[in-house]
């Protein structure tokens, strides 16, 4: 599963949006009801001051809540079209080591897209991502995200 998922994330990296790829997700952890994404900590990904770049830290966020939402719109072939309205973060602690990014909101998400086919309405909810280093400090969080995440059918 975990092998298919990652060439899936690849491929619409590389064909949808190649910043994505520029940062090199990696699904470590991927179920009906969540999802983990590592994004490395790389030359590419970190800033002047050696920690995780906030740019790297938005991609991880959105691959994570974007890509549970896409992987259920895919595999069920469903006429949606999905998308981030709005983006908040906390940063809480310097990433300066892979960070893990975590979403649990398969069951939100599954609800969200059965609404959108029922109703035909665009449905929005905001999805929650948080984010651990755990080289560096175990399970504490690093950063936690609250996306918006806007689903309307084609």
């Amino acid at each position: 599963m975990l092998e298919i998922a990652n060439a899936m994330l690849r491929k619409f990296a590389n064909e949808q949006v190649p910043m994505i790829e520029f940062c090199q997700p990696e699904i470590t952890a991927f179920s009906p009801e969540a999802l983990t994404v590592k994004i490395p900590f790389a030359n590419q990904t970190k800033n002047h001051l050696n920690s995780m770049y906030f740019g790297a830290m938005a991609v991880g966020a959105d691959v994570a809540g974007g890509l549970m939402a896409f992987s259920m719109i895919e595999q069920q072939q469903l006429p949606i079209n999905l998308v981030f309205k709005d983006f908040h973060a906390n940063f809480i602690k310097r990433p300066e080591a892979d960070v893990l990014f975590h979403c649990e909101e398969g069951k939100k998400i599954q609800k969200m897209v059965m609404e959108c086919m029922s109703s035909g309405e665009r449905v929005t909810d905001e999805i929650r991502i948080t984010a651990t280093c755990p080289e560096k400090f175990d399970q504490e969080l690093v950063a936690e995200f609250q996306l918006t995440l806007s689903l309307k059918k084609r």
